[in-house]
């Protein structure tokens, strides 16, 4: 069962150029604005804890996290998967993310995904291509 279908949660809509974060309820669906420089707010996900609006270093994590296409969502896609999803909180873990993309071979996305970033985890084989049928 889908977790966050049935607990009412708000979604978190961001606006990393102001700084700024909102809740919002899934319905009505409209398109949302950030009221300070009126470009379109990006969904962060559900669980989204914004940083203070001075702290800089934090919000250009976010940046990094929400640019890749990632969401801060306690559990990766509906909720239903055992695993909790990892975010990197500080810039010093981005770079480390950023080495073993390099390194690796794999997208970004992905190493930010990982606890460890030089380790494959068991839902990096959902991000890769399909298996091959034989």
């Amino acid at each position: 069962m889908c977790y966050h279908a049935f607990n009412g949660a708000f979604r978190h809509y961001v606006c990393v150029a102001c700084r700024l974060s909102f809740k919002s309820s899934a319905w009505p669906i409209r398109k949302r604005v950030c009221p300070g420089c009126r470009e379109r707010l990006v969904f962060a996900g559900y669980d989204f804890a914004a940083p203070r609006r001075r702290d800089t270093k934090a919000w250009s994590v976010v940046a990094t996290v929400l640019a890749e296409g990632l969401t801060y969502d306690h559990r990766p896609g509906c909720g239903c998967s055992p695993l909790p999803s990892y975010r990197p909180r500080t810039r010093a873990q981005v770079r480390v993310r950023r080495r073993a993309a390099d390194r690796l071979g794999v997208p970004l996305s992905v190493t930010l995904a990982r606890r460890d970033a030089f380790t494959p985890e068991r839902r990096d084989e959902q991000l890769s291509s399909p298996p091959e049928a034989t």
